[in-house]
């Protein structure tokens, strides 16, 4: 829902916006509805330093543009109990969207936050590219539109009390949810509402509130949804109770992909105690039954034939190969010297902590969906051609989700209930296994990279990198069906793939010519883009060579990039990392600090750490875990623009920190025969507390730009690659295969068949 601002100066000076003039629309209805209008974008920026791509323009912006169009269909009700409504259409998967957003509703409507109830669209086909949830796009292009609806309706609503008491509305003031005139007098806006509200749709201008007005935006806020989190009562899609929706799990094949050739024991299965149905579909063989544990045993019972999947006999060693056949050429040997390194990155699950599910209700005139869906038009679209339904026939509502960042672009679990409730005729509340998620699930896929920096004296003259990929699956295009099946044509494909690499990756650093190319191969994993896409690898690649330029020039790592930086905002927030983590302070031998720097959508992170390998920490004993070495300090610097929400941008970069140890310690699936060994996050190893650093600092850097960056996915890269380098510097090998843990496998692999292992029943042999 992007919206764009008149070319007027802001008022405020350079780091502030003030008040600018925009148009918005009052909507024909019985109560009040608001909403931005259409306003080209026209705004230019004078202060471009170099052509490099990602400051011309990035893919945030493109997101941003492509969703314009349709930023005025978007509305804020004044609802006659004094409560604000707004259909966000976003998903929220616990990055906190719905509370952002209900403070930017909350600061220019001039409500409390807690009347402002921010619910999830359904699926809306005539918002085109206006929702979908990804590339840290969500604040970064709603924070205008949004603004504008709630001013047109506060506009509307003193309008109407000034009309009422016949007076001007510069006499007036609304607070709280009040308006409140000369003698005392006040009205809730609940009773202006309908009085406020137009017979027919008017465009109106409205100035919004200025920067240092704000009372609610860049305060610190906890989440308007924490305490039914706690208690419970928030909703996700396993917890909606659809009538006559029964728990259905699916048995699925033991390699990627793998098809049904036959079941010898179907009616066997069938007549299970709880079972109801058990059907063939296209990923496996389909159980409903009473409860999930009756699943759960026909799933374990069936005895199934399966036809060798899209990855039969593929391990990490003949992926290697493929990528390294596929590298694009660094060029020639520069004549000057050079620091160079290859780097390989292993597949990693894009598994969220909530399980893939979906709930599906089809009749043969119409269908019904629930679920957890960040492309959700695309989904509807695909939903309906696979039905052979009209569009109008199918509902698709999105639910909120238990996390996400990346796999919920995908919608195989709502296509697959739609499927087998079509064939049993029956809805299905349809829950896929943990090793499901683990083995079939969306991966990251597994990459090289190459980096070389020519460098002469002390100047750098030339940096080249050529990233080399599994090839990522970004069939859900721009959130429509066109953008989404261009991505998937043969051709189509990598110029996507392309296009999305250059839009979404920087270069910092004064590097002279610099040039960043993707190739990418192999298409038959199930792929997708996990948390931040691209830019971990590639940034992790990046600053360990330029560790090793640091040493080659005899220049200190932290002062080698804040000199070839490219902005002072870039140099002022490595330079506060630096400083809160007393860079360069003198340490124990086998432990080392860390430094790295990343720069995306408007917004720059600079992540100082400190880690621990020595022998009593890399050889502690953990049950079945990987244990190695433990970052035990970290610091964080961000600027995002302006962070609208100061407390949630702090949890967003925690858990950035956490992905980012992952990636460099622990974390990756092991391929072998077609199938990937892990069957569960107990043996996924993804940052655990023996891994989490007890030192943690976030630093949210003072306001620059006057408008939000990209932020959700903004330290992932950045602590990645910081581990890495500390990890590096404590070892005095660079690293250069990740995780770094990959080698060890500390555990037993579950079998395959039957897919789903047993329930544990030794929790108590664990307690300490």
């Amino acid at each position: 829902m992007p919206g764009t601002e008149h070319p007027v100066p802001p008022e405020s000076g350079a780091h502030g916006v003030g008040r600018r003039r925009f148009l918005g629309y009052v909507l024909a209805a019985p109560t009040l509805m608001a909403a931005a209008e259409l306003v080209p974008a026209s705004e230019a920026r004078a202060d471009i330093p170099s052509p490099e791509i990602t400051e011309l323009v990035d893919l945030n912006d493109v997101m941003t543009a492509a969703a314009l169009p349709t930023s005025g269909l978007i509305t804020v009700e004044v609802d006659q109990d004094g409560t604000v409504s707004f259909a966000l259409p976003r998903t929220e998967v616990g990055q906190g969207i719905t509370t952002s957003t209900a403070m930017l509703i909350a600061e220019e409507l001039g409500v409390p936050l807690e009347r402002v109830h921010v619910t999830l669209a359904d699926a809306r086909p005539e918002l085109l590219f206006n929702q979908l949830t990804g590339g840290s796009n969500t604040t970064f292009s709603t924070y205008t539109p949004i603004r504008v609806a709630a001013a047109v309706a506060r506009g509307r609503l003193l309008g109407a009390a000034a009309a009422e008491w016949g007076i001007s509305v510069t006499e007036l003031t609304l607070r709280a949810g009040v308006v409140t005139g000369p003698g005392g007098r006040s009205v809730g806006i609940g009773a202006l509402s309908g009085r406020a509200a137009s017979v027919r749709t008017e465009q109106v201008a409205v100035d919004l509130k200025p920067h240092d007005e704000f009372t609610v935006v860049g305060r610190p806020h906890g989440r308007i949804d924490a305490l039914a989190a706690v208690t419970g009562r928030k909703k996700f899609t396993m917890d909606l109770d659809v009538p006559d929706a029964l728990p259905t799990m699916v048995c699925r094949p033991p390699t990627i992909n793998g098809k049904v050739g036959s079941v010898s024991n179907q009616a066997e299965v069938r007549a299970m105690p709880g079972v109801t149905d058990v059907v063939v579909m296209s990923t496996g063989v389909a159980v409903r039954a009473a409860t999930f544990g009756r699943c759960i045993d026909a799933v374990r019972a069936l005895k199934v034939s399966w036809r060798a999947g899209s990855a039969a006999g593929k391990s990490d060693e003949s992926v290697l190969r493929q990528l390294q056949a596929a590298e694009l050429p660094l060029g020639l040997p520069p004549l000057t010297p050079s620091v160079e390194g290859r780097f390989t990155f292993h597949f990693r699950s894009n598994s969220a902590l909530e399980p893939n599910c979906a709930i599906a209700d089809v009749r043969p005139d119409r269908a019904e969906v629930w679920s957890s869906l960040k492309a959700p038009i695309v989904a509807k679209e695909a939903i309906a051609a696979k039905l052979g339904l009209p569009l109008g026939a199918v509902t698709v509502h999105v639910t909120e989700g238990g996390g996400s960042f990346g796999r919920k672009l995908f919608f195989d679990a709502a296509l697959e209930a739609v499927e087998i409730s079509r064939k049993i005729g029956k809805p299905v509340k349809l829950m896929w296994h943990r090793a499901d998620d683990s083995r079939q699930g969306r991966v990251h896929p597994m990459a090289t990279s190459r980096v070389r920096i020519a460098h002469l004296g002390d100047t750098v003259l030339g940096y080249r990198q050529r990233h080399t990929s599994v090839s990522t699956d970004l069939g859900h295009g721009l959130g429509e069906i066109f953008t989404a099946l261009a991505a998937k044509l043969p051709v189509g494909d990598i110029g996507f793939s392309e296009t999305f690499f250059q839009l979404s990756q920087s270069m910092p650093y004064d590097f002279g010519a610099n040039s960043r190319l993707l190739s990418e191969t192999d298409k038959s994993f199930n792929t997708g883009s996990m948390r931040n896409v691209y830019s971990p690898d590639v940034t992790c690649a990046r600053e360990l060579l330029v560790d090793r330029l640091a040493a080659r020039m005899d220049k200190d790592p932290y002062r080698l990039r804040h000199d070839f930086l490219r902005d002072e905002r870039y140099r002022a927030v490595l330079a506060k990392v630096a400083e809160a983590g007393n860079w360069g302070r003198s340490m124990p031998a086998g432990t080392a600090q860390g430094i790295a720097f990343h720069s995306e959508y408007h917004s720059v992170s600079a992540v100082l750490v400190e880690i621990d390998c020595r022998p009593g920490t890399v050889d502690r004993p953990i049950r079945d875990g990987v244990t190695g070495p433990r970052v035990t300090k970290a610091v964080m610097a961000v600027d995002v623009g302006l962070a609208v929400n100061p407390r949630g941008l702090e949890a967003q970069m925690m858990g950035c920190l956490m992905d980012g140890i992952a990636l460099t310690l622990t974390s990756s699936l092991h391929l072998r025969d077609g199938h990937f060994l892990e069957a569960s996050w107990d043996n996924y190893f993804y940052t655990r507390q023996w891994n989490t650093p007890p030192e943690l600092d976030v630093i949210v850097m003072p306001a620059t730009t006057g408008r939000p960056g990209g932020a959700g996915e903004l330290g992932v890269a950045a602590s990645m690659a910081a581990v890495a380098c500390a990890y590096g510097r404590a070892t005095g090998t660079m690293p250069t295969v990740f995780p770094i843990n990959h080698g060890t496998l500390s555990f037993e692999p579950k079998p395959t068949v039957p897919p789903v292992p047993a329930s544990p029943t030794d929790g108590l042999d664990h307690v300490r």
